[in-house]
C-alpha cells in the first residue's frame, strides 16, 4: 500500500486538537490534507470518554479545561463550541485558630471576594494586593495574546508590546517567587497564586530558569482575561467540531495509522511519512509535514539525536463520579460553590515548596497538592438523564509534584493516590470513599493516570502534557532565520517538517495555536504545487 501516486500538498501526524485546526485551515485554503493518526479516534489528548460501566457520565479523561483556544480560531473555522464560563473562581481549604475556614474567589462578586479575604487574614491587605497583581496580569494579558496568533516577535518586540516594565521585570526577567513574596504575605494566599506556575510543570517558586514564569503567563492570558472554562459537552465536544470542521473542509483523516519515519523534508523535494495502518504499511508523500507530536517523537521519527532534555510530566490525573458532592469542615461554604471552580488543596505556599523538595529528592511527598474541579456543576450534559437524577456529580482531580520518575516503583502509583486523597479527606466532613459511586461491577467509580500512563495510553513522551518545557512566546534569543516556518515559532531541523503541536513555540495547553500557526506557515510558504 503506498500513497506516493497520491500526492498530498499538506500530512498531518496526529489527529489532536492541533493537528486538526492545521488540517481545517490548509483544507479550506484548498490544500490536499492527510491526517494520520495512531489511535483508533481523533482527538488526542482532548477527548470525552464514559470511563466506568454502567455509569452515563462523559468524563473530559485527560485534558479538562479550555482558556487558550482563540476566539479567532473559533470564529475562523465556524466552529459549534461553547465555553462556559464558571462563575467560582477557586476555593481554598484552610485552618485559622483552629478553626476550619477557607478563601472563596467569586468572579462575578467582588465584595463576597473581599470579605473572603478579610475572614481568612483579618484585614483588607491581602484583597488589594491580589487586585493590584491581578490588575498587572489582565493588563499583560491584553497586549500579549493577541501576538499569540501572529508571527512571533523577538523578545524586544514584545516587551514593546507590554509597555510596562515592571510588569515586564516581574513575569519575564525574574523568578516569579520575588513577584509573589512582594505583593501578598500570607501563605495561604501565595499558594494560591503560585499553583499556575506549577500545572504540569515540575518547578519551584525561584527556579533561575523562570520555568515557573512561563508556566504562569499561560495560565494568565488565555483570550486576555486568563479565565478558565468548561466546554459544554466534554472537551470531546471541542475536538469533534475541529474534526468536523476539517472533514467538512476537505481534509482526509485516517485513524489507526502510526507513523514510523519522515524521510526528506529539506525543502529540495516531497517529504514521505512512512506509517503502519489497518491494511499494511505505507508511505504518503507531500510539500509540507507538519508534527503535532512531542519533539522527541519528532527526533526519532527524522532519525536525529534527541535535540532536548527527555520531558517528563509531573501530575497524577484522577476522574472520579460521586453519588453526591461531600460536606466540607468549613461549614461557611456550599459545597456547590466551593466545587464549582478550581478547589485547592495542600496548596499554600510552605506546602508546595515541601512537596517539592520531597519530589526532587525521589520521594512521593507526604502531603501531595492537588486542584479538583467539577466539571457537572458548570455543564450537566456530560450526565445522563439518569445519572443527573440520582444527584451524581464528576469530580476531577489534578495533582501536582508527582513527577514520572517515582512512579518506576509499582507500589508508588497507589502511594501518591492514597497520599492524595488524604489530604482531601482533610478539608471535608466525611470520608471522600462514601460519596463515590459504584459502576456496574460494584466499583468506585475511580481511576487514576500517572505520567507513565499517559506516555503508553497517548503517546505522551514522559506523560509530559505540554510535551516539552513552555517557551516564553518570543523567538529565542531575538533570531529567525527568515523562514515562513521560524517566522511562526514552528520551525524544525528540516525546511517543509513543521511542528504544529504543544511543543511548538507558544504551544502547551488546548489552545489550536500551533496548529494555526503551522498552517499560516505553511500558506505562506506559496502556492500548492
Amino acid at each position: 500500500m503506498t500513497d506516493t501516486a497520491s500526492r498530498h500538498d499538506a500530512v498531518i501526524v496526529g489527529g489532536g486538537h492541533n493537528g486538526l485546526v492545521a488540517a481545517a485551515y490548509l483544507a479550506r485554503a484548498g490544500r490536499r490534507v492527510l491526517v494520520l493518526e495512531k489511535l483508533g479516534q481523533a482527538g488526542g489528548a482532548a477527548v470525552s470518554t464514559r470511563a466506568f460501566a454502567g455509569v452515563d457520565a462523559r468524563l473530559s479523561r485527560y485534558s479538562y479545561l479550555v482558556s487558550l483556544l482563540p476566539r479567532k480560531v473559533v470564529a475562523d473555522l465556524g466552529l459549534r463550541v461553547e465555553l462556559r464560563r464558571r462563575r467560582i473562581s477557586s476555593y481554598t481549604p484552610a485552618v485559622r485558630g483552629g478553626t476550619p475556614t477557607g478563601l472563596l474567589v467569586d468572579a462575578a462578586d467582588g465584595a463576597r471576594t473581599r470579605e473572603s479575604f478579610r475572614a481568612l487574614t483579618g484585614s483588607d491587605r491581602e484583597w488589594e494586593a491580589w487586585q493590584r497583581f491581578y490588575g498587572t496580569t489582565a493588563r499583560v494579558a491584553e497586549r500579549v495574546f493577541p501576538t499569540l496568533t501572529g508571527p512571533l516577535p523577538s523578545r524586544e518586540e514584545l516587551r514593546r508590546t507590554v509597555g510596562d516594565g515592571a510588569a515586564w521585570e516581574a513575569l519575564f526577567e525574574r523568578p516569579l517567587g520575588e513577584a509573589v513574596e512582594e505583593a501578598f504575605a500570607d501563605d495561604l494566599v501565595r499558594g494560591v497564586v503560585l499553583t499556575d506556575a506549577l500545572i504540569g510543570t515540575f518547578t519551584h517558586a525561584h527556579d533561575p530558569s523562570l520555568l515557573q514564569n512561563r508556566c504562569f503567563l499561560y495560565h494568565v492570558i488565555g483570550n486576555g482575561t486568563g479565565d478558565w472554562d468548561v466546554p459544554v459537552g466534554g472537551m470531546g465536544a471541542v475536538t469533534g467540531a475541529l474534526e468536523e470542521a476539517a472533514r467538512a473542509a476537505g481534509a482526509e483523516i485516517r485513524t489507526g495509522c502510526e507513523v514510523t519515519a519522515i524521510g526528506g523534508g529539506d525543502g529540495r523535494g516531497d517529504a514521505e511519512v512512512s506509517y503502519r495502518g489497518p491494511d499494511g504499511e505505507g508511505v504518503a508523500a507531500a510539500r509540507h509535514v507538519l508534527v503535532n507530536a512531542a519533539p522527541a517523537v519528532l527526533d526519532r521519527l527524522l532519525g536525529e539525536e534527541p535535540s532536548g532534555p527527555a520531558p517528563e510530566g509531573a501530575q497524577l490525573k484522577v476522574n472520579m463520579v460521586l453519588r453526591r458532592l461531600p460536606r466540607l469542615r468549613d461549614s461557611s461554604v456550599d459545597p456547590r460553590d466551593a466545587f464549582a471552580g478550581t478547589f485547592h488543596i495542600a496548596e499554600s505556599y510552605g506546602q508546595l515548596e515541601a512537596a517539592y523538595r520531597e519530589a526532587a529528592a525521589g520521594r512521593v511527598p507526604q502531603a501531595p497538592p492537588s486542584e479538583i474541579y467539577c466539571h457537572s456543576l458548570s455543564d450537566p450534559s456530560i450526565l445522563g438523564p439518569e445519572t443527573a437524577g440520582q444527584g451524581a456529580h464528576t469530580l476531577t482531580l489534578f495533582g501536582l509534584h508527582l513527577p514520572a520518575r517515582l512512579f518506576g516503583d509499582p507500589g508508588a502509583k497507589q502511594q501518591a493516590l492514597d497520599a492524595t486523597l488524604a489530604q482531601l479527606d482533610a478539608v471535608l466532613d466525611e470520608p471522600l470513599a462514601d460519596c463515590l459511586a459504584v459502576d456496574a461491577d460494584g466499583r468506585p467509580c475511580l481511576e487514576a493516570k500517572t505520567p507513565l500512563d499517559l506516555e503508553r495510553e497517548v503517546g505522551l513522551p514522559g506523560g509530559h502534557i505540554f510535551h516539552r518545557d513552555l517557551a516564553f512566546p518570543y523567538a529565542a534569543d531575538g533570531g529567525r532565520d527568515g523562514s515562513p516556518a521560524a517566522r511562526w515559532g514552528v520551525a524544525t531541523t528540516r525546511r517543509n517538517v513543521l511542528l504544529c503541536g504543544a511543543g511548538a513555540v507558544r504551544g502547551g495547553g488546548v489552545s489550536g495555536i500551533p496548529g494555526h500557526n503551522a498552517a499560516m506557515a505553511v500558506l505562506e510558504d506559496g502556492p500548492a504545487a
